[in-house]
C-alpha cells in the first residue's frame, strides 16, 4: 500500500478546516474535542458539565443540559455577583458547574487567533 501523504495531506486538512469554518456544529464539537484531548481528567469531568444541544437555550452551551447558559453565568460573574449568590439564586447549580464554565472559556480562547490588520495607505 502507498501511503504518499506529502501533497495531499495538505489538501485535506485544507478540507477539514473549510469544513469546520462552514459547519458550525462540527466546529463546536471539534474544538470541545480538541479542549477534552489536551485536558487533566479533572477538567475533563468539568467539561461534561457543558452541554450543546440545538433544541435548548437555540444551542448556545447550557450547564448540565438546563435552561442556565454559560454565556448567563459569565455575564453576571463580570457584573460583580459572587459565586456564592449565584449558587443561592440558582439552587440546582454547583461550584463545579461555576468551575466547568471557567474551564470551557479558557478553552475557547487559548483557540482564539488573533491577526493584525494593516489600515489602508
Amino acid at each position: 500500500m502507498n501511503n504518499n501523504w506529502s501533497l495531499p495531506d495538505n489538501r485535506i486538512l485544507l478540507f477539514f478546516y473549510l469544513h469546520l469554518f462552514t459547519c458550525p456544529d462540527t466546529f463546536k464539537k471539534a474544538k470541545m474535542m480538541k479542549a477534552r484531548r489536551f485536558s487533566t481528567t479533572k477538567k475533563e469531568k468539568l467539561l461534561d458539565r457543558i452541554t450543546i444541544h440545538s433544541e435548548i437555550m437555540l444551542g448556545k452551551p447550557t450547564i448540565r443540559g438546563m435552561r442556565i447558559t454559560v454565556e448567563q453565568l459569565l455575564r453576571a460573574l463580570s457584573q460583580g455577583i459572587s459565586e456564592q449568590e449565584l449558587l443561592e439564586e440558582y439552587p440546582e447549580l454547583e461550584k463545579a458547574d461555576i468551575q466547568a464554565v471557567f474551564v470551557y472559556v479558557t478553552g475557547l480562547v487559548e483557540e482564539e487567533q488573533v491577526f493584525p490588520v494593516r489600515g489602508s495607505a
